[in-house]
């Protein structure tokens, strides 16, 4: 494995277990309450896009970008919610109310 690719899939992770460490929406708009689940979710398609978009630059950098099914974007979501489980774990799981 390169250490292109392995500096954007820890870059991934990182970006899929933001969400849950920060109580702020996108990091920017400060909310009146504690985020749902909800806004966790929004957040996590958010990121998910950000770092497709991301990919396909790395790729297009790289050579020629290869066209992609819909199997290729359905794995992919499935591992960006396996890399946000740590998140998901400290933030319902672990931290006290």
């Amino acid at each position: 494995m390169n250490a292109s690719i392995a500096l954007f899939l820890s870059l991934a992770v990182i970006l899929a277990n933001l969400p849950f460490f920060a109580d702020r929406l996108l990091f920017v708009v400060k909310l009146k309450q504690h985020k749902h689940m909800g806004w966790h979710l929004l957040e996590l398609v958010v990121l998910y896009f950000v770092v497709g978009g991301l990919s396909i630059l790395f790729e297009q950098r790289m050579g020629a970008r290869h066209p992609q099914n819909w199997e290729f974007y359905a794995v992919t979501a499935c591992m960006f919610l396996v890399f946000a489980f740590p998140g998901v774990t400290y933030r319902y799981l672990w931290r006290h109310r």
